[in-house]
């Protein structure tokens, strides 16, 4: 009965460390004139934005009490954040063990942009996907 329940406890989501993405944390988008967008997506569609967009809050249907976070930010058209891609939007995917999810992204020969950054939010690195997409990669602060 106790290695049941270990085995029970062992593969809980909670612990589960395997380098992989959990969900989306942001949408980026170019636009010619972002405060503009800002407000119309206020005014139409009820978003709650400030300085950098809206942030939109939901809950893990496997873990209801996990409170997770969606950005969604327009950028001035050509904003350098989105360099080298030459495409009109880029996509932050959430992620756990951004680390081993890095090594295994150069051992398949994915281009990484830059070094993990770590601020008090979480942890950041950027790569390109075949298409040449800019992709955030974000693992946040437990």
């Amino acid at each position: 009965m106790e290695e049941s329940e270990n085995k029970t406890d062992n593969s809980a989501s909670s612990c589960d460390i395997t380098p992989k993405v959990t969900g989306i944390g942001g949408i980026f988008f170019f636009t010619d004139n972002p405060k503009d967008t800002r407000e119309w997506y206020s005014k139409n569609l009820g978003f709650d934005v400030n300085d950098w967009g809206s942030t939109f809050e939901s809950r893990n249907i496997q873990n209801p009490d996990e409170i997770n976070a969606l950005q969604w930010s327009p950028f001035k058209k050509g904003d350098e954040y989105f360099s080298p891609s030459k495409k009109d939007f880029m996509i932050n995917y959430r992620v756990q063990n951004i680390e081993g999810l890095v090594n295994q992204l150069k051992e398949n020969g994915v281009t990484v942009l830059d070094d993990i950054t770590t601020y008090d939010y979480g942890k950041f690195v950027h790569i390109l996907d075949a298409e040449d997409n800019k992709i955030e990669l974000w693992e946040p602060t437990i």
